[in-house]
């Protein structure tokens, strides 16, 4: 078996588990008492802008930022930039 077919093997197995992926839209921070007066139709006010990228993180690691964008009627995120674990930046 050469070293390749070894590698994509190893990768093989790997294709089955189950990452978190979590979008962050923004932040805040709200007082407990405010958090209790929320209602159907209360704006929260986030820490970002709207049209501000998106930060994507896998199993609570920033991984990625991106765009949201609709696609047949439900939100999805494009990706416009991938981060290496080192923080640098890596366009795509």
């Amino acid at each position: 078996m050469s070293k390749a077919d070894a590698n994509g093997n190893n990768l093989d197995l790997l294709m089955d588990v189950n990452l978190r992926i979590t979008v962050e839209l923004g932040r805040t921070r709200m007082q407990l008492a405010q958090v209790l007066e929320l209602q159907q139709g209360s704006v929260v006010e986030l820490d970002r802008l709207a049209g501000d990228p998106v930060d994507v993180y896998i199993n609570d690691h920033l991984f990625a930022r991106g765009e949201v964008i609709v696609v047949d009627d439900k939100f999805g995120v494009r990706i416009t930039e991938l981060l290496s674990p080192n923080r640098e930046k890596g366009l795509i």
